[in-house]
């Protein structure tokens, strides 16, 4: 037996504002909303394109991120260049974080401070 990942979840203080930007970013819409047994509303994001597509699951919580994430995204543009794909998302609200001329990715946060990569378009 084995298990696939059906979420990637990323905490959020204001989860409205992060789906406008994830929405934006992933070019996906809301999959689905729900709330928890505290009346918290959740937010799924569709991506992929397979049988076991993943969301990108918006969870509330109250406190702000404070320290380095131990898990993070890497993006790669689909029709574009990195350079033009990291300016696209500056405009929508990341925060460019590091670009070290080393190394091929590019290091940015999201607008509650979430790192991800952008890493240079694949085949």
């Amino acid at each position: 037996m084995t298990s696939h990942i059906v979420a990637v979840a990323v905490d959020c203080c204001d989860v409205e504002k992060m789906m406008t930007f994830w929405s934006a970013v992933l070019g996906s819409g809301v999959m689905k909303r729900w709330c928890d047994a505290r009346g918290k509303e959740y937010v799924e994001l569709g991506f992929g394109n397979g049988i076991r597509d993943v969301v990108l699951l918006l969870q509330p919580v109250d406190q702000k991120k404070v320290d380095k994430n131990r898990l993070h995204l890497d993006l790669a543009p689909t029709n574009t260049t990195q350079a033009d794909e990291v300016a696209r998302l500056v405009n929508l609200g990341a925060v460019k974080l590091a670009d070290d001329q080393d190394q091929s990715w590019v290091v940015l946060a999201d607008p509650e401070g979430n790192e991800f990569c952008v890493l240079p378009p694949r085949g």
